[in-house]
């Protein structure tokens, strides 16, 4: 199955929980009303009959109101008004349409409800109670409603400190480059062409990312090899790179740039600190429960109050890393993580986790 179709159908497969979730919760909402209603007044129904009719007339009003919120007929009116009409079509709906299901289920003729005298009582409650569940759907759409406002200003922040991080990272990257370049022109200049080279696939693939919200895994790493070219052209023998990404997550999509932080905090503190050969690997792997992306170093480490396992405390106060770490959150969730491992004997490994 493609991504896309994976994509077309989770939507479909959440609509449909909730759903459920929904008919599950009024069927025990109306139980617990004919219960109440039972006991309140003694010798209306027996509690079978009453409880039939109840869950009819329930199930019945809400399939009325989910088919009014997906048709989405007042969709355009304030919140209030909108669940005031919901409540007019649905309520009498439930309880006239509902009793005639429930007459079918019992084996009764079917009849209008009301055509011999009746107590009032049934009535109000119905109303009473139905009204109490409407008060709480549109109760529970707002704060829906709110939270999801919250979760996309929260992402607009996280983006907005991408642009700042990009802001910070490209200019930098960039002057320094251009004066590696400067000093090669006259020493080494086919070296020189290859770094102009690797400057510009870099900078196109950062201009393309800072336009999208998500890229191809490999436009990621293609991204990450320029980086490192450049890198690998000004520190010499002293960095060498591997990256592996399998063929079956190339088209995976990712937030742009997720990884260069994590590339450049390994550079800036972990392998230009440190005398001699230095490496860095960036290994994608698929996973049953989603996607980790591994990127190491063999550089100076975490100083020995930093840990980041399971039960530590952040491991580093990086600007880049808590980045990394409050898109995931925002993008995925709690499902999604960074962590930090020491390696053996020196380095550091920056664990991604990316949830499917």
């Amino acid at each position: 199955m493609s991504s896309s179709t994976t994509r077309i159908a989770s939507p479909w497969s959440e609509r449909l929980k909730g759903s459920l979730t929904v008919i599950v919760a009024s069927a025990a909402f109306w139980a617990l009303a004919s219960t109440l209603l039972y006991f309140l007044v003694p010798g209306l129904e027996t509690f079978p009959r009453l409880l039939v009719f109840h869950e009819c007339v329930g199930l019945t009003m809400v399939a009325c109101v989910l088919w009014l919120q997906r048709t989405g007929r007042f969709a355009r009116r304030k919140p209030a008004l909108r669940w005031l009409l919901i409540g007019l079509v649905a309520i009498p709906t439930g309880y006239f349409v509902g009793h005639q299901v429930a007459f079918l289920l019992l084996g009764e003729p079917m009849r209008m409800v009301g055509h011999q005298q009746i107590s009032l009582i049934p009535i109000l409650f119905t109303v009473l109670v139905g009204g109490l569940g409407l008060h709480h759907y549109a109760t529970r759409e707002q704060l829906a409603k709110e939270a999801a406002a919250r979760s996309e200003a929260q992402r607009l922040a996280v983006e907005s400190q991408l642009r700042l991080l990009r802001a910070q990272l490209e200019p930098h990257m960039l002057f320094n480059t251009l004066a590696n370049v400067r000093s090669l022109v006259r020493e080494d200049i086919d070296r020189a062409e290859l770094m102009i080279d690797q400057l510009i696939v870099y900078l196109r693939s950062a201009l393309a990312a800072s336009q999208t919200e998500s890229v191809a895994l490999s436009r990621e790493f293609a991204q990450l090899r320029a980086y490192l070219d450049i890198m690998a052209l000004r520190m010499g023998p002293r960095l060498s790179y591997r990256l592996e990404l399998p063929a079956t997550l190339e088209r995976t999509e990712v937030p742009p740039m997720l990884l260069q932080p994590l590339v450049e905090n390994a550079i800036k503190h972990g392998l230009e600190p440190k005398v001699g050969h230095g490496s860095i690997e960036v290994v994608a792997r698929a996973m049953p429960e989603g996607i980790e992306i591994r990127v190491s170093d063999s550089g100076l480490g975490l100083p020995a109050e930093e840990d980041d396992g399971p039960s530590a405390r952040p491991a580093s106060n990086s600007y880049g890393l808590q980045h990394v770490r409050d898109r995931l959150q925002v993008l995925y969730g709690p499902a999604a993580r960074l962590s930090l491992e020491r390696r053996d004997p020196t380095g550091v490994c920056a664990v991604v986790f990316i949830p499917t």
